[in-house]
């Protein structure tokens, strides 16, 4: 997990990634602080459907994203799903060379922050975005 971030509370992260305090940031933002897995925005929409519109939750995301608070993470069935950054991403400046796993099971994704992406190489006329790698199986609460 994520040191700094998990260890902050969620005032004190929007002042230091220069974003306006408000309830749905907050929320948010405890919501990726209480779980040890991934979020979806539809596990955010169900956790926090009688405060926030789906919308809302959306632009919020978004904004997390762009700001280098969260990173997403591409599932195996074509969804997306999200989880605190590292200490040393801003700005949609984003610097994670881990992997991640998926549960087959209970099917919650972490982030395995030991485990780095082997290298791939790339022609010289390609120009990489970004990597993601699942990898898929059961966990150890699941076991």
């Amino acid at each position: 997990m994520p040191s700094i971030l998990k260890e902050k509370g969620p005032e004190e992260l929007l002042k230091k990634y220069h974003l306006r305090n408000t309830d749905c940031r907050v929320k948010i933002l405890e919501s990726f602080q209480q779980f040890d897995f991934a979020l979806s925005q539809g596990f955010l929409e169900e956790e926090l459907k009688h405060s926030f519109d789906r919308v809302t939750i959306y632009r919020t995301l978004k904004s997390f994203l762009e700001n280098g608070l969260i990173h997403k993470i591409l599932d195996n069935e074509g969804g997306i799903k999200y989880a605190l950054c590292s200490d040393d991403c801003s700005g949609g400046d984003h610097h994670h060379s881990h992997v991640h796993f998926k549960c087959e099971v209970c099917g919650q994704t972490v982030c395995l922050e030991k485990s780095t992406i082997p290298d791939v190489k790339i022609p010289k006329n390609f120009l990489v975005d970004e990597v993601n790698v699942l990898v898929s199986g059961i966990c150890g609460k699941c076991r």
